[in-house]
């Protein structure tokens, strides 16, 4: 296929206590984690999204609905599939561009990390993978530590 397309991704967790927080497949040191029928991985969920949407081939919650199936699956995991999915389909990931909104933990420390982990687990060059971050400057759900969310932007010819 020759046509570029592009998708878009978001996704939105609630931070609890005693969960391990997981962001591009990397395990951040906090006191609180995301809660989720899976490992709540809202940077490879957006990312996810936005490919299948690209590729018009539906959501997760379509390939991967919350049933006893997929009970703790890894981001990991669903990301693989998910890049399965797209090549068999025909295309090629040309970019993709993403930003996690937290206000804590701080994360610049994961972030070359993250880029590699979606680089190997899509098979792509991790120069066609960004990653970001931002706050919200204590404002809203995220600003107060109740939530993490992610966006992405994915391109695919």
């Amino acid at each position: 296929m020759s046509d570029f397309r592009i998708g878009i991704g978001y996704d939105v967790h609630q931070l609890i206590k005693g969960r391990k927080l997981i962001l591009g497949g990397v395990h951040i040191k906090s006191h609180k984690g995301l809660l989720g029928h899976s490992d709540a991985d809202v940077l490879i969920h957006s990312i996810a999204d936005a490919l299948l949407g690209a590729a018009a081939l539906g959501d997760i919650g379509k390939h991967f609905p919350a049933t006893d199936n997929n009970k703790d699956i890894t981001g990991q995991e669903l990301i693989f599939k998910v890049g399965n999915l797209i090549t068999s389909s025909g295309f090629s990931i040309v970019n993709i561009d993403s930003t996690i909104i937290l206000q804590n933990p701080a994360i610049a420390d994961y972030m070359v990390q993250m880029r590699q982990n979606i680089a190997t687990y899509l098979g792509i060059g991790v120069d066609k993978v960004s990653v970001k971050a931002t706050t919200t400057d204590n404002l809203g759900f995220i600003g107060k530590e109740e939530g993490i969310a992610a966006q992405a932007i994915v391109m695919i010819k």
